[in-house]
């Protein structure tokens, strides 16, 4: 397996491959991911959760992801690594600079943006710096309380139009791929059709470009697992199992299930 590359997931876009990605915070997992073929491994904010124990992310620091990326960058040989921007990390460009620059170092191949009308700027100011940028908008844990807490975005008519808006603004903008989280599926199916960039899913729609979990939803470790979730270890008997049994439901285009793991 060659080293993945904004242009291989761009290509596999193209050529219409789903692409797998999964979280990681530790070399360990980080290499079995990369064994099992997953092509990208997000080093996410979801760490404040799921490793640090808190009830939302907004408490991961940028020495917290630096941290974890670098523990995932030695376990990992092929896949491209992206890391999440912490909360404020991009408050303004100059500081979004600095912060992606310190994930880049770290051995991040890609910054991720939870992203807004404000952030439009940013990933213009990043993308012109040479830093590879996913812009992830929908439902963006770190506006959690803004959002009034993990709700569905983009249901009436006029939320959705903007969120259709903001994903071609940061397409513009230079975004290399998009994220959409917790929005409904027939407006995940029109950003899709629409964007020239891969789009990566996570409780969306089985037609995006590629799909994301966190891994302890994959391997059954989450107590109470969000609807767009599966457990693929009951299924793959092992970790390994589950890795690669998530691995081939996404290329199949079996996984997320339309109207299971998704919201209309």
């Amino acid at each position: 397996m060659r080293p993945i590359t904004v242009n291989t997931l761009a290509q596999r876009k193209q050529a219409g491959e789903p692409i797998a990605c999964l979280t990681a915070y530790d070399a360990a997992f980080a290499g079995l991911l990369d064994r099992c073929g997953v092509e990208v491994i997000l080093v996410g904010d979801s760490l404040g959760m799921v490793v640090q124990g808190h009830a939302t992310t907004l408490p991961v620091t940028l020495e917290d992801m630096v941290y974890h990326v670098a523990n995932v960058a030695r376990g990992s040989e092929n896949a491209l690594i992206m890391a999440d921007i912490p909360f404020l990390g991009d408050v303004d460009p100059a500081t979004a600079l600095v912060q992606s620059g310190a994930l880049l170092r770290a051995g991040a191949h890609m910054v991720k943006v939870e992203c807004g009308a404000m952030e439009v700027p940013v990933v213009e100011r990043l993308v012109a710096a040479g830093i590879p940028v996913c812009a992830h908008l929908g439902l963006t844990p770190q506006a959690v309380h803004r959002l009034g807490g993990h709700r569905v975005q983009g249901r009436d008519p006029k939320a959705a139009a903007e969120l259709e808006s903001l994903a071609a603004q940061l397409e513009n903008a230079g975004a290399q791929a998009l994220l959409l989280e917790g929005i409904p599926e027939s407006l995940a199916d029109v950003i899709v059709r629409s964007a020239g960039v891969p789009v990566i899913g996570i409780g969306a729609s089985p037609r995006c470009d590629g799909q994301v979990l966190v891994l302890t939803d994959v391997i059954g470790l989450t107590p109470e697992p969000p609807r767009f979730a599966r457990d693929f270890l009951v299924e793959g008997g092992s970790l390994e199992g589950a890795v690669r049994g998530y691995c081939d439901a996404v290329r199949a285009r079996a996984f997320p299930e339309s109207g299971v793991h998704t919201f209309s």
